[in-house]
């Protein structure tokens, strides 16, 4: 499990620390004034995705993300009931911190919503699952432009042909995020975050969409499309989006996810995932 942040936080240009950002975006959260994408956003800490299910369906969750830890590397897992998640980092409740909020209902997806303190139940466990949103930041740091922040639009997920392996009651295939590069930034980009397990690491296909069952590149499941240029390739990692579908399938009484591209922004730096 991450421990928090014990040691200096990284400063954005301005001098002012990224934990502070961090602190201030989950505020903006909890009063309802913020609900876009988070890329881009505090920029050095880790970003997560969250599932939420109750005690009698968590521990088939915990060996689903066992047996798939590159769609759903863990950061964190709570008590029972607990909303608060002090691990990673400073008064985040995981009731209202998170921009928007799926809740599926029999498999099915039932609303959305912004604040979840209404629905919450003593037996809720809270499962933060590594993003990709956290190894952009390595990728801006090497130089390289994620076309998804250059066009200020979600990145585009889509939907595979690969299975994921099951648990008893979770099944379903991968969901992966997509990113443009020219070749020799796509080697880059494999390298960079091969060393980031806990933010899915290296991608899991490169080029041809086809092979992995997306029919329509400009057509995402999930997110928006994005600008693929003649002299780019796209790459493929996987995504935190894949409990969804493995949620569609269990078919829990409830479950609560963020919606795609609206994750949990943490005080932990990236920099700390990266070594575990």
């Amino acid at each position: 499990m991450p421990t928090p942040v014990t040691f200096s936080a990284p400063n954005d240009s301005y001098g002012i620390p990224v934990v502070e950002q961090a602190n201030a975006l989950r505020h903006q959260i909890r009063k309802g004034d913020f609900n876009l994408p988070t890329s881009g956003f505090a920029p050095g800490l880790v970003q997560g995705n969250i599932v939420i299910l109750s005690k009698t369906w968590a521990d088939d969750f915990l060996l689903f993300c066992q047996k798939n830890p590159v769609a759903c590397p863990l950061l964190h897992v709570s008590l029972p009931g607990e909303p608060l998640m002090t691990p990673l980092g400073d008064d985040i409740d995981i009731r209202s911190d998170i921009p928007e909020y799926k809740i599926f209902r029999h498999g099915e997806f039932s609303q959305s919503m912004n604040d979840i303190t209404s629905i919450w139940q003593n037996d809720f466990v809270t499962f933060v699952l590594g993003c990709s949103f956290s190894f952009e930041d390595a990728l801006t740091k090497a130089g390289l432009t994620m076309r998804n922040i250059e066009e200020q639009v979600n990145v585009s997920m889509y939907k595979t042909t690969i299975p994921a392996h099951p648990s008893s009651h979770f099944h379903g295939n991968l969901v992966v995020s997509m990113r443009p590069f020219k070749p020799v930034d796509a080697i880059r980009a494999v390298q960079i975050t091969t060393r980031l397990p806990k933010s899915h690491g290296a991608p899991i296909h490169l080029g041809d969409p086809s092979l992995i069952g997306i029919d329509d590149i400009t057509k995402p499941d999930f997110g928006d499309s994005v600008t693929i240029n003649s002299d780019e390739i796209p790459v493929f990692w996987a995504c935190g989006v894949t409990p969804q579908l493995a949620i569609e399938n269990a078919k829990p009484e409830i479950a609560i996810t963020h919606a795609p591209g609206k994750m949990l922004v943490t005080d932990i730096a990236n920099d700390h995932i990266s070594l575990m």
